[in-house]
């Protein structure tokens, strides 16, 4: 039977709550036990799909086409176990799913309320299909106090009341400030953090207290008196230089072995985390290093490209390289040249995004990439940029854009109003809703035989995950590629356009795929390991 570990946050949000979830997942895959993580997001969104990337960050998509929160991401990155629509929910669908039932009468006359109904369902979705791990990490988004989230945190209570005694604790994650004038790290709003939790039924077990130095023995006795538990159940999760030094780092400060304690287990030896250390190794010592400059919508945040930034890093470690990303907001090349921001670059990145803005900005960074022969990857919106570009410039289609944008006599980019998906044919009209209607998820694609990326890939056939409504008109295909742009990539079916490429350019892609969504530390998405050794190599001409 899985055991169960519920993690909330305390004091101020953004501490990094998925990062400690998906780290502990990690630690404890590394003493042999099967892990499953899940998130508990407060917002009343169905999902994250229709939210501005600035308000909340990126949106991961899973295999099965779910748009769920960026800390899924980090859940995937750290424990290698890809997740599903099952492992995130929000309010938003917890009550649609209620109020579907409600008119459907499945209540039978009953008042439909928060606690029970609100609370069963939350709990059922924690609870469902865990049968197979040894444990299952639940997170709750938000911070304790916070009035959405109210509900999860009475669900979890609840289940610390339903599971069998001994098969649940809680983790509760603060910030312990320092505060200079004083000189002192600050105990008090841990110590408010967990009287709120404890005011609403939650006893925390362990206290994770987020920290920029080591907390003196005073301080951490003080906390385990005042907020009931055992100082060795004080956890210091001080900051690092890289994430994936956080397992390590938690380690040393006996988190594991404090979890696998609670639940009566002693723990048996040390885990292996011997990939850890020597991905951290790379991290810190590398034997070179590139500048790529990522020219995007959304820069002002850089959780907007949680993902995106991450698997440069994993093309870094790949290579031994550490890799410096100079952020550009697309809209300055819109009024100025973009060479004095990209003369310096080794590799040049375009990623997603929607909307009119910015757009004549990316284009003009594809320009420059191969014109000048910079590596070029452009990714979702930024190949479709990329394929104006060249509609434009090489194969004189002057008005060549985006219905995206508007009405054009030239659309070399369309609304997709359906696709296949399986053995099932998907449908979307211009009016319908926004959310949940994209092309979501993992479909396969067919490489061109003697293709660069082929090569890169090591064959012709993959499967990557995808969010986009809009697609390249296979229309202007012909005329693209007597131009130099090669379709080295094609739906099974030959009609949806997944990548593009130059033959007689050193390193420039387009892909309609998010291939940093399926990248790994120790198994860096190949396009982004090859990306890397192009802009390495570019180093070396500048």
């Amino acid at each position: 039977m899985a055991r169960y570990v519920f993690i909330t946050g305390g004091v101020v949000s953004s501490l990094g709550k998925g990062l400690a979830s998906a780290a502990l997942g990690a630690l404890l895959q590394a003493r042999g036990y099967t892990v499953r993580l899940r998130k508990l997001d407060p917002y009343l969104n169905v999902d994250p799909g229709t939210m501005s990337p600035t308000q909340h960050g990126e949106v991961f998509v899973t295999d099965d086409g779910a748009e769920t929160d960026l800390d899924l991401g980090h859940y995937e990155r750290f424990t290698g176990r890809p997740t599903s629509k099952a492992d995130n929910i929000t309010t938003g669908r917890i009550y649609r799913d209620i109020i579907a039932k409600e008119r459907r009468g499945d209540y039978l006359g009953a008042t439909v309320q928060v606690i029970p109904h609100v609370t069963d369902a939350i709990k059922e979705f924690v609870r469902d299909g865990n049968e197979s791990y040894d444990f299952v990490l639940v997170e709750i988004g938000g911070t304790v106090g916070d009035i959405e989230g109210l509900p999860f945190f009475e669900a979890i209570r609840q289940l610390g009341n339903d599971l069998p005694r001994g098969d649940a604790i809680y983790i509760h994650l603060t910030l312990l400030p320092f505060i200079p004038s004083a000189g002192e790290l600050k105990t008090k709003p841990t110590q408010h953090s967990v009287k709120e939790l404890r005011s609403i039924g939650i006893q925390p077990d362990i206290l994770l207290c987020r920290c920029d130095r080591p907390i003196p023995p005073e301080e951490r006795r003080k906390l385990g008196l005042f907020c009931n538990v055992r100082e060795t159940a004080v956890i210091e999760a001080r900051d690092v230089d890289t994430i994936y030094e956080v397992p390590e780092a938690y380690h040393r400060e006996g988190l594991d072995t404090e979890v696998l304690r609670a639940f009566g287990i002693e723990p048996a030896g040390a885990p292996d985390l011997s990939r850890w250390r020597e991905v951290t190794r790379r991290v810190r010592h590398p034997e070179g290093e590139v500048t790529i400059a990522i020219v995007g919508k959304y820069t002002g945040l850089k959780d907007a490209y949680k993902s995106l930034y991450e698997a440069l890093v994993h093309g870094g470690v790949a290579n031994t390289v550490k890799v410096n990303v100079d952020w550009i907001e697309s809209e300055i090349f819109e009024r100025e040249d973009p060479a004095p921001f990209l003369e310096h670059v080794h590799g040049i990145l375009v990623p997603g995004g929607f909307g009119q803005r910015g757009a004549e900005g990316k284009i003009r960074a594809a320009t420059f990439a191969r014109e000048r022969k910079v590596p070029y990857f452009g990714i979702c919106f930024g190949m479709q940029m990329a394929v104006i570009e060249a509609a434009r410039n090489l194969a004189g289609v002057g008005d060549a854009n985006s219905t995206e944008f508007g009405p054009t006599s030239e659309p070399i980019v369309g609304l997709m109003t359906e696709w296949t998906r399986g053995n099932a044919l998907e449908s979307r009209s211009a009016e319908g809703d926004l959310g949940g209607t994209m092309r979501l998820g993992a479909y396969d694609a067919r490489l061109k035989g003697g293709s660069k990326v082929a090569d890169i890939y090591g064959s012709q056939d993959i499967s990557e995950r995808h969010r986009h409504r809009y697609e390249v008109n296979t229309d202007y295909r012909e005329r693209l590629e007597a131009r130099g742009l090669v379709f080295s990539g094609m739906s099974p079916d030959g009609l949806l356009p997944e990548i593009v490429e130059y033959a007689d350019h050193p390193w420039f892609v387009g892909v309609q795929f998010h291939p940093e969504l399926k990248s790994r530390p120790f198994e860096p998405h190949p396009l982004f390991a090859s990306f890397v050794e192009a802009a390495l190599h570019q180093s070396r001409l500048v």
